[in-house]
């Protein structure tokens, strides 16, 4: 099969992600070669009919950077009363995502391989989400890659208006500078309230697995932290 590009919108100078060219196992590119057309959206430029990808209305969750998609298959087969948009970029995470779906034989659960600056800018409509979640995203941590942080005034001002009133926004790191910056900016945007308090971090969310990834951080010392907002 051809496998989906990557859409993002006008070329951009600066990314929050870098391109890798993973190798798919077996799984994965059998996941994407049957599949692709069960749980991937391959939607035409502009506004993302949310209703129509799914084909009912129900909550709305987004996951930016879903990763291997441990979490996201996870918590999709547990609230089949909600629909789940995962956005990543790397196809064995795709793929790897797809598979958990197959397996779960999951029907709330869409994939989309995009730019999740462009998406969250310019594809979704306001108040569309009742929630979405940034769960480890890179954190870029020379000083001079700072500025190719997903998390920005800019990003986190567009992600308030794609949540509906009192909808939520999780966001979960492994360190600690990347857990001030977006603190920070989070709390310094008037359409969002910190839950826990400004200048506090929250309680880890019993909802949120543990994952693989989260474990090996924690066995190399590095403590997460959590974050949750609300839509005022």
């Amino acid at each position: 099969m051809n496998f989906p590009e990557l859409s993002g919108g006008p070329h951009r100078s600066i990314r929050s992600y870098e391109l890798r060219q993973g190798r798919l196992t077996r799984g994965q590119r059998r996941a994407l070669e049957l599949h692709w057309h069960e749980y991937g959206v391959n939607a035409p430029p502009g506004m993302l009919e949310l209703d129509r990808i799914f084909g009912r209305r129900a909550p709305r969750v987004l996951d930016v950077g879903s990763g291997m998609g441990e979490s996201t298959a996870a918590i999709a087969d547990q609230h089949p009363e909600n629909d789940y948009l995962a956005i990543e970029v790397h196809l064995p995470g795709i793929g790897a995502l797809i598979r958990r779906a197959v397996l779960a034989r999951l029907r709330n659960l869409r994939v989309l391989r995009a730019d999740a600056k462009d998406v969250i800018c310019n594809r979704l409509a306001p108040a569309s989400l009742d929630e979405a979640w940034i769960l480890f995203p890179d954190p870029w941590v020379k000083r001079r890659q700072h500025k190719r942080r997903l998390i920005n005034p800019e990003l986190v001002r567009a992600l308030a208006l794609c949540l509906k009133p009192n909808g939520r926004l999780f966001l979960a790191t492994d360190w600690e500078d990347l857990a001030g910056h977006m603190r920070a900016i989070c709390d310094g945007e008037p359409g969002l309230q910190n839950l826990a308090g400004t200048g506090h971090f929250a309680p880890r969310p019993a909802w949120r697995p543990l994952t693989k990834f989260e474990q090996r951080g924690l066995r190399l010392g590095h403590p997460t932290f959590d974050l949750a907002y609300a839509r005022t």
